[in-house]
């Protein structure tokens, strides 16, 4: 009897240790996780730092054209069918959002080399409101429009509706029909450029 506990004592003592590897190695997977790290913060960013991804969709698999209206930072109307026939790059964002704030140059770059080129940018903010927004632009020189969402949030529904919204920042590069042809979650860094650059090109390019 004795020997049998003293088997049994090991196995226990052997299954502790194993539970216990599994409890660390889960620690150390969370603690590599950004979102368990973002989760613990309590801070609420509403972004995955680090977090870089990019889907092209193939022309004849896009979804139905976004139709959405609002208001920009400047109190001016502003609608899908402003935008007809020419491709729009969509990028959401807040002023809070540290990955918003360093990819804004980035945007406005993008946005100069193709204005007057076929394309148009267009800002949709749903934490914001108009002066929060506007002071933003001035601040780090960004001239094309935002659309203020914050209070009922439409603009964001009709884009969620057929391109998941998963984090902050997220860009969306709109064909001339008005489907998503692109969706990048993350900031576009400067290295990113280029990427954002031949998605907004190869959009153009369907229509020539």
């Amino acid at each position: 009897m004795r020997g049998r506990r003293g088997i049994a004592g090991k196995g226990r003592r052997a299954a502790s240790v194993v539970l216990a590897l599994g409890v660390m190695l889960g620690m150390t997977a969370c603690a590599n996780d950004p979102l368990a790290d973002q989760y613990r913060s309590g801070d609420n960013k509403g972004y995955i730092a680090g977090d870089f991804r990019v889907v092209e969709i193939p022309a004849d698999q896009r979804g139905p054209a976004v139709e959405f209206a609002g208001t920009t930072e400047s109190g001016e109307a502003v609608s899908s069918s402003d935008y007809a026939d020419e491709v729009l790059v969509v990028n959401f964002w807040y002023a809070a959002c540290g990955p918003c704030r360093a990819e804004a140059p980035v945007l406005e770059s993008v946005w100069k080399r193709f204005d007057g080129q076929g394309a148009s940018f267009l800002g949709v903010n749903s934490y914001d409101q108009a002066a929060t927004a506007a002071s933003f632009a001035q601040d780090y020189g960004v001239t094309y429009p935002s659309v203020i969402d914050i209070n009922d949030k439409k603009v964001t529904l009709a884009f969620a509706a057929v391109a998941p919204l998963s984090a902050t920042p997220v860009t969306l590069v709109l064909d001339t029909q008005g489907r998503v042809a692109a969706r990048i979650i993350g900031a576009v860094s400067e290295e990113d450029e280029s990427i954002l650059s031949s998605l907004v090109s190869d959009a153009i390019a369907e229509t020539s």
